[in-house]
């Protein structure tokens, strides 16, 4: 099922965040029907940076990629400010849109930005942005969602944020994104202003700005997508911590045994049996 096709229906749509295609393989196994390819979950763990705009947009790609080659579920990808003006955007939708994408998310920030739930964030202008989503829904061969992201409500007020957000709907955006409400007041402001005119993301960030809601509470409040980005970052952070602090302490794995994994275990999760078969299909295939 296409991505669009799976936004007309009345469950909201749980988006898990991944970062590699490890994380894409389980989450595909837990049932999900999308995936979110965060850039900050790729900035925490590929680069082991904040999320400062310092992923590239190379870096994505190429994750994505791997991801795609995994599962078959819609990825929708992260894809920052687009990476500079107008035409670095509708690059980017190209060779996102080769790597596999389903929806790209552009966001309003100028050029790096930083995390949606930091301070001292800046933005461009309304036309910039507008300009941005024309040329990445002009530059798309296939049913590729733009999601509109606003950084609007932390920089010039929830009013001007709903604002930039009806000119980037007008614009041609697919989906809406209004990044970092602080209060659930504002979460159903932006349903009442939006809602129905298209789906509307909800970001649940532990710790962040925004107040934390289960899915069925945001889809109660009219959202229609909820993306957890960050989230198996920082739960696999903590769980790294842990095994490593064990390992250091009593010079063996024994006492973690019970919260990891074994070999074959993990190796069932990733497939070899499918690929050892293939290794044997191949295998000394006669020549001439």
């Amino acid at each position: 099922m296409t991505l669009r096709r799976r936004l007309t229906k009345k469950e909201i749509l749980i988006a898990p965040g991944v970062f590699d295609a490890l994380s894409a393989t389980i989450a595909a196994q837990c049932g999900f029907e999308a995936l979110y390819l965060s850039g900050a979950a790729v900035a925490y763990t590929r680069l082991g940076q904040p999320d400062f705009g310092l992923t590239t947009a190379t870096e994505m790609a190429e994750t994505l990629a791997l991801i795609s080659d995994k599962t078959s579920l819609p990825v929708i990808v992260d894809a920052d400010t687009g990476f500079g003006n107008p035409l670095n955007a509708r690059r980017t939708m190209l060779n996102y849109e080769r790597a596999g994408a389903a929806a790209l998310q552009v966001e309003d920030q100028i050029f790096p930005k930083k995390c949606g739930h930091l301070s001292n964030k800046s933005l461009i202008s309304p036309g910039e942005m507008v300009a941005k989503i024309s040329s990445m829904v002009d530059a798309r061969s296939k049913d590729t969602l733009v999601i509109a992201r606003t950084d609007a409500i932390a920089v010039e007020g929830l009013t001007a944020a709903l604002d930039r957000a009806t000119l980037y709907l007008e614009a041609g955006a697919d989906v809406i994104f209004v990044e970092a409400p602080n209060t659930k007041e504002q979460l159903n402001t932006i349903t009442k202003r939006l809602g129905g005119r298209a789906p509307l993301v909800a970001n649940v960030v532990e710790g962040g700005r925004t107040p934390e809601f289960s899915s069925d509470e945001l889809e109660e409040m009219g959202f229609d997508i909820v993306i957890f980005p960050g989230g198996i970052v920082r739960a696999l952070a903590k769980t790294a911590r842990e095994y490593y602090e064990t390992l250091s302490r009593t010079g063996s794995t024994q006492a973690y045994k019970d919260r990891m994994y074994n070999f074959t275990e993990l190796n069932d999760i990733i497939g070899l049996q499918e690929m050892s078969a293939l290794d044997e299909k191949f295998k000394d295939i006669p020549g001439d």
